[in-house]
């Protein structure tokens, strides 16, 4: 029973944690859209950097980013959002932090927004992302594609890598190792 506590106080305390951020980062938000021009909200740049700025203070890297809270987001942003094998239990059951970088791949604009807007098993905050604007939500979607093009890049230099008689040999048909 200790041990249910202790996992759902972690659990909670997690929740609470990242509503704060959420809190935080709406307000700033408000203050923060006022004052920037329509032409810098428009361009993709900004538009990146919104996202990242999302995706760090509204606690996405925090569960979906191995080791980002225990280094204090010490983390390279291309081993951002990859998900975790930390499992959450609850009387809900276990939830582990989704892959995000594969679980919007193919994900239209219009469809990621409906996506974000569901309810999801705790301790996921689905209702800050419900809560968020159409903007503020694309520019997590922006930060979730470029992630999704440094996967691919990596993916075609490792196999133009793999290629080349390195010395390596394949184990038991799972690939160069």
């Amino acid at each position: 029973m200790n041990r249910f506590c202790s996992r759902l106080c972690a659990a909670v305390a997690s929740v609470a944690i990242t509503c704060t951020a959420f809190l935080v980062v709406t307000m700033r938000s408000s203050s923060v859209q006022a004052e920037e021009s329509t032409d810098r909200t428009d361009s993709s740049a900004s538009k990146i950097d919104r996202g990242r700025y999302l995706v760090r203070t509204a606690g996405c890297n925090d569960c979906h980013t191995p080791g980002y809270a225990k280094t204090a987001g010490d983390v390279e942003e291309s081993k951002w959002l990859i998900g975790d094998s930390r499992g959450f239990q609850g009387p809900w059951g276990t939830t582990y932090p989704a892959n995000l970088r594969q679980l919007v791949q193919g994900m239209s604009e219009e469809t990621w927004l409906q996506y974000a807007r569901r309810p999801i098993r705790p301790p996921m905050p689905w209702f800050a992302l419900r809560d968020m604007t159409d903007e503020d939500l694309a520019a997590i979607l922006c930060i979730h594609s470029i992630a999704r093009a440094l996967d691919s890049a990596s993916a075609e230099v490792r196999a133009a890598r793999d290629a080349g008689d390195d010395g390596r040999r394949e184990i038991s048909g799972r690939g160069m190792t």
